[in-house]
């Protein structure tokens, strides 16, 4: 555990003169770091030296939205990082406190190509970062964070007049406003909302009040410190509280957001956790009833009901399943022109006539109270009950070095695609196909299917398996299939936790 930093240390002669930035810290869909260990004011600076460069570099119009989060040292890194953007000849909107999609809404409020919202997520405190993006509403992947990590770690940062600042008051209202929007309740629906002390707090319970729902307000208040659990909806110990507080206000529903508010974890009216997969399978079977033929997009760790959900079939919906992460759901739904695409950890995303195609937790939340709405007398726990049974493991991750990793899952997949190519079959079934977008999904015959992926930011593998036959049926997928297949490989060690 970081120990929390109440501020930053009074700087010294190299805190002003020498930029430290570790390289680990560009990531494959944005950037965190440590503060003081990892990267250093001057260091942000030259971050946003490195931003502004590859904004003028791609040739867009040099306007950037900048806002922070609720730490106590956001405000000093974006004005670090601001400094750096305006030496690069940025034109830089400051919104202020916000949330990441607070600040990709303000993309086209303001009418600015780029955003960098300062935020570490869900992250302990000492962590910081940057979530980024050139071309709304996409946020960069690993094409665009290499070439500013090599902009930014080479040196190659170029300075160029025009750089200026204006601070855009007051558009936490704007943004309620277009949250907001899209949902007015017919019904009450009392909500449990759970916010983990996080940034969420300051918007999301005024939002769903402005859709209409009776609020309960959980952990809303603002502070840093996280005092209960981190804000993290796919966290135990804060779905046990929500599960906790929906059992004793008998409320309809628990939504919790994340410290920057762009994901949600949902509790039914049981105080049952319901995955974000499932969530967005019964998104999809209400939305492709209203809007035939629509395309979904979901990432590789989601639930095979997707493609075979006999209501999806019925309303002529089409289902992609892609790259894990936000970046690469959020390009694909824009390339698609999907309605909505949902990943599982807990990221929604939805076009128009929805959305603008950005993940928004708060959004995501009214579109399950709308979904309610258009259910009169259902509860959430019985649409969860309607649909098809599935047996999804949890994800596990044997050890493998980051050095090793994807060798051992390119082979992998050249084998499941050899045993596709010969018509071989597992535990008795048929290999149907075998997506390689994002490691080997290996569909099965029955809709079963198992996955082995490269962890995008750890020395892991990331397995899951789903059984729509029966508990014990996923637990032989892992033990009979996958497990044997990765212990070929003296690169494979240990398992964080097995089924």
């Amino acid at each position: 555990m970081l120990t929390p930093r109440p501020g930053l240390a009074p700087d010294t002669n190299d805190d002003e003169t020498q930029a430290l930035v570790k390289p680990t810290g560009f990531r494959e869909y944005d950037a965190r770091w440590i503060l003081g260990t990892e990267i250093n004011l001057p260091g942000l600076r030259t971050l946003g030296l490195g931003l502004a460069t590859y904004a003028h570099e791609i040739g867009v119009q040099p306007r950037i939205v900048v806002g922070h989060d609720f730490r106590s040292y956001s405000e000093e890194v974006k004005q670090a990082l601001t400094r750096g953007l305006m030496q690069g000849g940025m034109e830089v909107l400051d919104i202020g406190l916000g949330l990441s999609p607070m600040a990709y809404f303000a993309q086209f409020a303001l009418d600015a190509p780029c955003v960098a919202m300062v935020t570490a997520s869900h992250n302990e405190n000492g962590w910081t970062g940057v979530k980024m993006g050139a071309e709304p509403p996409l946020t960069f992947g690993p094409e665009e964070m290499g070439r500013l990590k090599a902009l930014v770690m080479n040196g190659e940062g170029v300075a160029r007049p025009g750089g200026r600042l204006e601070r855009v008051e007051d558009f936490r209202e704007r943004y309620l406003e277009e949250v907001a929007a899209g949902v007015k309740l017919t019904r009450p629906l009392k909500v449990v909302v759970a916010c983990g002390n996080g940034t969420a707090g300051a918007f999301a319970p005024e939002a769903l009040r402005r859709m209409g729902a009776q609020v309960i307000e959980m952990d809303c208040d603002l502070d840093w410190t996280f005092p209960r659990y981190n804000p993290n909806p796919e966290d135990r110990a804060m779905l046990a509280e929500m599960s906790r507080r929906v059992k004793e206000t008998g409320a309809d529903l628990a939504v919790g957001f994340d410290g920057d508010g762009d994901r949600c974890g949902v509790v039914d009216d049981t105080g049952q956790e319901v995955f974000a997969d499932k969530i967005g399978l019964m998104l999809a079977r209400d939305l492709s009833a209203l809007r035939e033929n629509a395309t979904f997009v979901v990432d590789v760790k989601s639930t095979g009901l997707y493609k075979t959900d006999p209501v999806l079939a019925e309303n002529g919906a089409t289902t992609v399943y892609w790259r894990t992460g936000h970046s690469h759901i959020k390009r694909r739904i824009s390339e698609l022109k999907a309605l909505a695409g949902f990943e599982k950890s807990g990221h929604f995303f939805f076009n128009a006539p929805i959305g603008r195609g950005y993940d928004d937790g708060i959004a995501a939340a009214g579109a399950v109270l709308a979904m309610l709405d258009r259910n009169p007398g259902k509860r959430l726990s019985e649409l969860k009950t309607a649909l098809p049974d599935a047996f999804t493991s949890l994800t596990m991750s044997p050890h493998c070095a980051d050095e090793a990793k994807y060798a051992v899952v390119e082979a992998v997949i050249q084998d499941y695609l050899a045993l596709l190519a010969a018509g071989g079959e597992i535990l008795g079934r048929k290999v149907v196909d075998v997506l390689t977008v994002n490691g080997a999904r290996v569909h099965l015959e029955d809709g079963s299917w198992m996955l082995v992926r490269a962890s995008s930011n750890k020395p892991e593998l990331v397995v899951a398996v789903e059984s729509l036959r029966s508990e014990s049926d996923m637990r032989d997928l892992f033990h009979k299939e996958v497990k044997p297949r990765l212990a070929a490989y003296a690169a494979v060690g240990a398992y964080n936790q097995e089924i």
